[in-house]
């Protein structure tokens, strides 16, 4: 059996870009896709179809997985080297879009493969948990408190989220008193970028919405 595994970490983020990619390299369809946004850092955060995944593998019933990248399993050095060690003993072959040499170190002839594919393990691990901690420290530095309590950037720019024009937030509201679900919103009112682009507003966006309606209502 073969998966492919997809993570994103914010909603902003497009899975279909990655499982394109991911498609260029398989040379027939998957038999399963695992698909999930949430981080792989935190060592709390609960992943659901990941788990799925593990479960396949231990079950023995996965021959390859297709991933994006690498950090997509983990950033976390140590958790990485532990779950492609996990997929080595059951017999599972990793592919990445974005890392060619998991597949070329397969061609390696014995005993120097197993070397090799160590060596990069362990690069590639401490690169991506590098990159992550590196990112940390950027952001912090980059943002700040104002005595409002508003996260602003070093600029002066409020941190996060444009708002969403209030027509658009009425219109979603309007919906939402109608008895319309988050789903069936989100499939029915369109926001626009700069370029007056249109396109679906996001569930998330919808929830925020009448989260923030809620709160206001019960004030």
């Amino acid at each position: 059996m073969i998966a492919i595994y997809i993570r994103t970490s914010t909603n902003e983020q497009a899975p279909e870009l990655q499982l394109n990619d991911i498609r260029s390299i398989i040379e027939k369809e998957p038999d399963i896709i695992f698909q999930e946004k949430i981080s792989a850092f935190k060592d709390n955060i609960l992943r659901p179809e990941f788990e799925k995944l593990k479960k396949l593998i231990s079950e023995r019933k996965l021959t390859a997985l297709y991933i994006w990248h690498i950090d997509r399993i983990f950033r976390n050095r140590k958790k990485l080297l532990e779950f492609l060690a996990f997929c080595k003993n059951h017999h599972v072959s990793i592919f990445s879009f974005n890392q060619k040499w998991l597949e070329s170190i397969q061609t390696i002839t014995p005993p120097f493969n197993e070397i090799m594919f160590d060596l990069m393990l362990q690069i590639i691990g401490f690169m991506a948990e590098d990159e992550s901690a590196t990112k940390s420290k950027r952001v912090k530095m980059a943002v700040k408190t104002d005595l409002n309590g508003n996260t602003i950037s070093y600029k002066g720019n409020k941190w996060g989220r444009k708002q969403f024009p209030k027509q658009t937030e009425n219109k979603v509201i309007a919906l939402y008193q109608t008895g319309k679900s988050i789903r069936e919103i989100a499939a029915e009112v369109q926001v626009y970028d700069k370029n007056k682009n249109s396109r679906n507003i996001s569930k998330s966006a919808v929830h925020k919405i009448i989260v923030n309606f809620k709160s206001k209502k019960g004030s």
